[in-house]
């Protein structure tokens, strides 16, 4: 009897501590975090390289009816070419000056919208990439909506590179020419995974599967559901492979599977030396040369 009574009082604190740390999981990693920057003050950077005139804010609604805010910077000169960037975790479109820039210089209007939970846009939780891939293809009907002729490629960063290879497994217009990924995770849950291991020297169980559960019934997807590599094993769209190989964040590793799955036409680089996000300043003159071949070969 007393060992029943261990047995169920092990199980009952077992569980007690899966539902604590699932909850702790969910508050700090998925739940919005308030960015405390001004729009004005992060438009600057941008307003010295595109006259204010040329700057003008779009909004759309989601699929589950969230006001969406994107900023969109356009060539002075008639263009029917479009960069549509997409941020990584807890940053916003305008955080994205390097890659605007490098695209802007290239010719092509400018779409830089905030995910959901992030920026001018609303959302009380993070998608991880799967519900904001859904909200990027809104983005691109609007696009076409302003330019039927457009030509677009979609450019993402860490959080936002899994977002832009979700986007690659689902119907697109012709108007998107093709995807460029930067520091992309297979998926949220090996991400999350890894994080777990990195920061706290935790297995993925129970935290993660607790967090699953609380994050089904209160965002309405999972960690599994935002699942890259799934998503690139049905895509149809050329797409641009890119990771620093010391990026510890996104572990390197998770270029490989990424890239062997993906059955499109595809490219990949790897920046020696560069850590997570950096490839574009560990080695600027080769990152931008290998996008403006790729791009130019689908885009004229």
């Amino acid at each position: 009897m007393k060992r029943s009574h261990k047995l169920f009082a092990a199980a009952g604190a077992f569980t007690l501590a899966s539902v604590v740390t699932g909850q702790y999981f969910h508050h700090r990693f998925v739940k919005r975090v308030p960015d405390p920057r001004p729009p004005e003050e992060l438009l600057e950077p941008w307003t010295s390289m595109i006259s204010p005139n040329n700057i003008t804010s779009w909004e759309i609604q989601s699929f589950d009816d969230l006001q969406l805010k994107a900023y969109y910077f356009n060539r002075p000169e008639k263009s029917h070419k479009y960069a549509i960037l997409v941020h990584g975790y807890h940053d916003r479109g305008l955080g994205m000056t390097d890659y605007g820039r490098g695209f802007y210089q290239h010719g092509y209007n400018l779409l830089v919208p905030d995910l959901r939970g992030h920026g001018e846009s609303e959302g009380h939780y993070i998608g991880f990439g799967w519900h904001d891939h859904r909200d990027v293809i809104r983005w691109i009907y609007r696009l076409i909506e302003e330019d039927p002729s457009a030509s677009i490629v979609l450019f993402g960063l860490s959080m936002g590179a899994a977002t832009v290879m979700m986007v690659s497994g689902d119907p697109l217009p012709p108007n998107v020419k093709c995807i460029i990924e930067d520091c992309g995770y297979t998926s949220a849950w090996a991400e999350c995974a890894e994080q777990l291991h990195v920061q706290f020297k935790l297995p993925p169980f129970p935290v993660l599967n607790m967090a699953n559960l609380i994050m089904r019934f209160t965002d309405h997807y999972t960690l599994r559901d935002a699942n890259a590599i799934r998503q690139v094993a049905k895509s149809i769209t050329p797409m641009l492979f890119i990771h620093g190989e010391e990026d510890t964040f996104v572990p390197y590793a998770m270029l490989a599977p990424l890239y062997e799955t993906a059955t499109c036409e595809k490219q990949k680089l790897s920046i020696p030396g560069a850590g997570h996000a950096q490839c574009v300043r560990q080695a600027p003159e080769l990152y931008w040369k290998t996008i403006r071949a790729f791009v130019d070969k689908y885009i004229d």
